[in-house]
C-alpha cells in the first residue's frame, strides 16, 4: 500500500469515527418507553473496531513518514512540521496585512488617526514568498505520498 493511500484510509476512518459519535449520541438518550433508533453497543463495538484500525494505521503512517527522506530537506516528518509551522506563519501575517488594511474613516479634522506601523507591500510580499514555498513542499510531500510504500 503506498502511503498516499493510507492517508486517504486514515481520513475515511477519522470521519467514520466522527460519524459513529453522532450516531452513538442520538442513541443514548429516549424517551421512556421508546426505542433507540440504533443499538448503543453495536456502534460501541463499530466505535472500538475502527479506533483500532486507525492506531494501526497512523502508526504505520508515523513510521513511514519517520524514515523517508526528502532531498534537501530531511524526513517527510521534518517537511510536516515546517509546512505546519510555514501556514501558521503565512496566516498570521495575512491576518496582520487584513487588519492594517482596514480604513479608517474620519469624518473631522479632530478625529484621531490611524496609522500603520508596518509595511502593507513588504508584509503582502513576505506572503507570496511563503505561500510559494508551501506549495513546493507540500508538493514535495505529496509526491513522496505516492512513491512509498508502506509496510505492515
Amino acid at each position: 500500500m503506498k502511503l498516499a493511500e493510507a492517508l486517504i484510509i486514515r481520513s475515511d476512518l477519522q470521519r467514520r469515527i466522527d460519524e459513529l459519535k453522532q450516531r452513538l449520541i442520538r442513541s443514548s438518550k429516549i424517551q421512556e418507553g421508546e426505542c433507540p433508533p440504533e443499538n448503543p453497543k453495536e456502534l460501541l463495538f463499530e466505535l472500538d473496531n475502527c479506533t483500532n484500525e486507525l492506531t494501526n494505521i497512523i502508526q504505520k503512517i508515523y513510521k513511514a513518514n519517520a524514515k523517508e527522506i526528502i532531498d534537501g530537506i530531511g524526513t517527510i516528518t521534518d517537511a510536516l512540521a515546517k509546512r505546519e509551522v510555514l501556514m501558521l506563519k503565512r496566516n498570521t501575517l495575512y491576518s496582520l496585512l487584513a487588519e492594517t488594511s482596514i480604513r479608517q474613516n474620519r469624518y473631522s479634522g479632530s478625529e484621531i488617526k490611524i496609522l500603520s506601523t508596518v509595511n502593507v507591500s513588504e508584509i503582502q510580499k513576505q506572503i507570496d514568498d511563503i505561500s510559494a514555498e508551501y506549495r513546493l513542499l507540500d508538493t514535495k510531500i505529496q509526491e513522496k505520498n505516492w512513491l512509498i510504500d508502506i509496510t505492515d
